[in-house]
């Protein structure tokens, strides 16, 4: 075995090893959020977007793994074929997976990497949805109601937090 194929097996151990601890990590911070808040629709979102945070980062890493392999084996057009397929799927599950957890299309917002999505989700931890609904019920209650047709409702939506520490993030619109 030469030196390029161990770098390619530690790669992709290591993507795997990322998703699988980052899962372990994942549930386990969002049963804790569970526990302590016993709000069930935080904690889900928490563990649903860390999960999804974990597995971009995962691919990330067996991409890397993918473009070290096709860099240093010898040149076949069968294998270059099948790595460039293997790269485009998980290329567009990262894609999939970063619309899921954003709420946004990657154009309409700065890039994000994993470990960044992941960081937000738990420093979030669903947090800024919820203060908005109350927030939302609170001026509610401050209007006076009129006689006239009821106001539209205002539904809220996740939309990540690039105050807690990723300025840079922020959206371009």
């Amino acid at each position: 075995m030469d030196f390029f194929e161990l770098v390619t097996i530690v790669f992709e151990v290591a993507g795997v090893g990322a998703m699988v601890v980052g899962f372990v990590i994942a549930v386990s911070l969002s049963a804790r959020l569970w526990w302590s808040t016993r709000d069930g629709a935080r904690a889900f979102r928490m563990l649903r977007e860390t999960i999804g945070s974990v597995i971009l980062l995962g691919l990330e890493i067996l991409v890397a793994a993918d473009l070290v392999k096709t860099v240093t084996s010898t040149p076949s057009l069968t294998d270059a074929l099948v790595l460039a397929i293997i790269v485009v799927i998980r290329t567009l599950l990262s894609f999939s997976l970063q619309i899921e957890i954003e709420g946004t299309l990657p154009w309409k917002r700065l890039a994000t990497t994993g470990p960044q999505l992941f960081d937000r989700a738990v420093k979030r931890g669903g947090e800024r949805t919820r203060r908005r609904a109350e927030e939302q019920d609170a001026s509610a209650q401050d209007l006076e109601p009129s006689d006239a047709a009821p106001a539209p409702t205002v539904t809220t939506q996740a939309v990540p937090d690039d105050e807690d520490g990723f300025p840079e993030l922020r959206s371009r619109s």
